[in-house]
């Protein structure tokens, strides 16, 4: 078994320097917008930027004589919107708050935009297409209802696809989004043409159906059901999308709910209760049983057990007492503490983690959709072949008609809404499927990493082990019956607030057989500030804690005891020893238990190629024992929050592909960092929402399943680009030599899609 230590911890500063700003992005419809923004950025000098798809933000680093305005500005230019920071806060404001925590209504916004063109456009669709491919429902007229029901669709639901249309436009450039705005315009415009000027409009018409083009035979055809139903499949793909992006910000909001949201402070000898936004350095301020620790401080009055399990994942509270520093955010266990403020804001610990979170967000590369990098270059061939086609047609058979049949047909064949339904069709399916197995997916830029991961980084407290401290082992001096011994220790023990103590008391229920649970009430109860509890039940004096609390009575433990204890702590776990009326009886052994399915789920890990490693803040001996419980050789133990983000690149600087599995506040910046995050249902919100893949049952198990979903989802997109990209190659010639008629063209479009949908629903017996 190996150990290695961090080599140095990430340098987490309070606040941005001056030569470095982050700008929120505004108009990014695929992640060909980001790297056009960060390209333009990048070539103003001195400046590097770095330009996030998901998040929507621009990290830009500038050099003295440029403004944040001239960074705006070039934004501008590239045809995007760019938001200045938000102003220092005040020094009576909600600091860390309005530092960290991204504002989220113009997502919200967008989201619910999406949502409302897809629903109506949704609904004006399904009669259109109904009407078009069934000729039972072709009654008088029906192409002038038709009309009126596509029209709104392709113009007001395809509004934002012909907006990002004209912005790539007027920058020379070319997306998906031209090709679905020029596709379903073209078929539109067409379909106008036929109903008013042609002979599509005379009652009674009847779509007509040829293989191939009939000179003349264009002005009696219309394409409303392609036009309406591309507009529609995009608009659903579009949603998921905005859907996944809008919970990019919510790991940092989730950060900063974990703080206290008031504080009693002292003022005058008085208690006064305040928000925590206004308490000051050098301020002093209670903190009760259960309540959380308003910031990072000093303890400066009385005795308690800390639980920082979500901030250090340390399993066992740690003791503090006047001189200790607590930090912001973390749980007092024990007793009142009264605590002066040593840092506030954003200098705090958890406001650090939070800048640690979003700078790994900011900084994780993103994927470049396929199918944007394919529509890059498929956009301006299809328009050049469609203009090719309608001059070659006039000009062999002076058909204006003719030619513009050929030419829509082209379009149509070329309109890429199987290349649209592709990913999130598979996403769909692979994720509902995910659900029923208790694995959440966040997005199709998430599946590109798991076929590449070779190194699964595993944090301890909550994942590997249960995260909540339980009664191991009972030791008896010799004559001692362990039903009495658990029946005295436990009742001490429940009249401790202390977690071990708590823990004691609860195994000690269960294993003694007591009725419903219920111990003996002690007739006298003392805690001993960092040592144990003392009392009397049922008429013996009873001492419960640390061998010093049994030194101090003169009561030494036996040789067998002594050992027991030596071995267990040998092994991290926590040995508490039990005397009463003078002797010692027996030594009681407590640890964060391990699950019962990790050493199974780290056996299934290795079988899909993964090496595991161990990373925890636990101690290194507790790690360890841990670790060669489950079957992992690599442990790193004693790291910080910022230690664990510096692991997680160091790995990477080796060539490692990593995916980190946690789930407290102290991973989520790793799992940001991570190339992919998969996150513990049963952990924070934190980390729930920093992560790529979300693990809802909290089995360590699921996570071999969700790389493996994960990696069959990826090879379903990729094969239903590739069959969607080679429909439209294979009948792009078709088109353009005239052998399809428009009408063919939509439906090879139409089958295309439904090739893809059903490859997709293969998912769904994922096992």
């Amino acid at each position: 078994m190996t150990s290695t230590a961090p080599e140095k911890p990430l340098p987490v500063t309070a606040s941005a320097p001056a030569s470095e700003v982050e700008l929120s992005i505004g108009g990014m419809t695929c992640a060909s917008c980001a790297a056009r923004i960060e390209k333009k950025l990048n070539r103003m000098d001195g400046v590097t930027a770095t330009v996030n798809y998901a998040t929507e933000k621009a990290k830009v680093s500038f050099p003295a004589g440029v403004e944040v305005g001239d960074l705006i500005a070039t934004v501008e230019k590239t045809g995007y919107t760019a938001e200045e920071p938000p102003p220092p806060p005040s020094e009576t404001g909600d600091e860390g708050e309005a530092r960290t925590a991204p504002a989220a209504p113009a997502a919200d916004g967008e989201l619910l935009s999406l949502r409302e063109r897809l629903y109506v456009s949704l609904a004006l669709t399904v009669p259109v297409v109904l009407m078009a491919m069934v000729p039972a429902l072709q009654f008088d007229n029906w192409q002038w209802l038709s009309l009126t029901l596509a029209a709104p669709v392709v113009v007001w639901g395809a509004f934002p696809f012909h907006k990002a249309a004209w912005t790539n436009a007027r920058h020379g450039a070319a997306t998906m989004d031209t090709l679905v705005s020029i596709g379903t315009l073209a078929a539109l415009g067409w379909s106008v043409w036929a109903l008013f000027w042609g002979n599509a409009g005379m009652p009674g018409m009847r779509h007509g159906f040829e293989f191939t083009i009939s000179r003349g035979d264009g002005s009696s055809a219309i394409y409303l059901e392609a036009a309406a139903g591309v507009t529609t499949f995009i608009l659903a793909g579009r949603y998921l999308e905005a859907r996944a992006k809008r919970k990019s910000g919510a790991a940092l909001r989730a950060l900063m709910e974990l703080g206290a949201k008031d504080v009693a402070v002292l003022r005058g000898g008085r208690e006064v209760r305040i928000p925590v936004g206004q308490l000051a350095v050098g301020d002093r301020f209670v903190v009760r049983p259960g309540e959380k620790i308003a910031t990072d401080g000093t303890v400066v009055e009385g005795a308690s057990a800390v639980d920082a399990s979500m901030l250090t994942g340390e399993s066992v509270p740690v003791d503090v007492t006047v001189g200790d520093s607590v930090t912001g955010a973390t749980v007092n266990a024990g007793g009142r503490l009264v605590v002066e403020a040593t840092r506030i804001g954003t200098d705090t610990q958890l406001a650090r983690m939070a800048k640690l979170v979003e700078d790994a967000q900011n900084g994780k590369a993103e994927v470049q959709r396929l199918a944007d990098r394919i529509s890059g270059i498929f956009v301006p061939v299809v328009l050049f072949l469609a203009v090719a086609t309608f001059g070659v047609w006039l000009g062999a058979t002076g058909d204006t008609v003719a030619a513009f049949t050929a030419a829509i047909a082209v379009l149509i064949i070329a309109c890429p809404c199987a290349l649209g339904l592709a990913t999130p069709t598979a996403l769909m399916v692979g994720t509902g499927r995910g659900a029923q197995l208790g694995i959440l997916i966040k997005g199709p830029e998430v599946l590109e990493s798991t076929r590449r991961v070779d190194t699964v980084v595993l944090d301890k407290t909550g994942t590997v082990t249960t995260g909540r401290m339980q009664l191991q082992d009972v030791f008896t001096a010799p004559g001692v019956d362990e039903t009495e011994l658990l029946r005295l220790a436990g009742a001490l023990e429940h009249a401790s607030e202390h977690p071990i103590a708590q823990a004691i008391a609860t195994g000690a229920a269960e294993r003694a057989g007591v009725a419903g649970g219920n111990l003996p009430v002690p007739e006298s109860f003392e805690n001993v500030a960092g040592l144990g509890v003392q009392g009397v039940v049922e008429g013996h004096a009873v001492l419960v804690g640390r061998e010093k609390l049994l030194a101090e009575w003169a009561i030494e433990l036996p040789r067998e005891l002594a050992e027991a204890k030596a071995a267990a702590e040998a092994e991290g776990r926590t040995a508490v020893a039990v005397a009463w009326d003078g002797k010692a009886r027996g030594v009681l052994t407590v640890a964060d238990a391990i699950k019962e399915t990790s050493a199974e789920a780290v056996a299934e890990l290795r079988r899909l190629g993964l090496t595991p490693v161990l990373l925890t803040g636990d101690n290194q001996r507790v790690a360890e024992s841990v670790a060669k419980a489950v079957g992992i050789d690599e442990v790193i133990a004693e790291v910080l929050p910022q230690d664990k983000v510096d692991v997680i690149k160091r790995l990477q600087s080796q060539g490692r592909t990593v995916a980190m599995v946690g789930d407290g506040v102290n991973d989520a910046a790793a799992l940001a960092t991570a190339d992919l995050g998969l996150a513990m249902g049963t952990g924070t919100d934190a980390a729930i929402e920093a992560g790529d893949l979300t693990l809802v049952r909290g089995d360590l198990r699921v996570a071999a399943d969700a790389i493996r979903l994960s990696r069959r989802t990826l090879a379903t997109i990729k094969g239903n680009l590739f069959w969607a990209f080679g429909y439209n190659v294979a009948a792009l010639p078709l088109a353009a030599f005239g052998l399809l008629n428009p009408m063919i063209a939509g439906a090879t479009m139409a089958f295309s899609s439904v090739f893809v949908v059903t490859n997709s629903l293969r998912l769904r017996s994922f096992k």
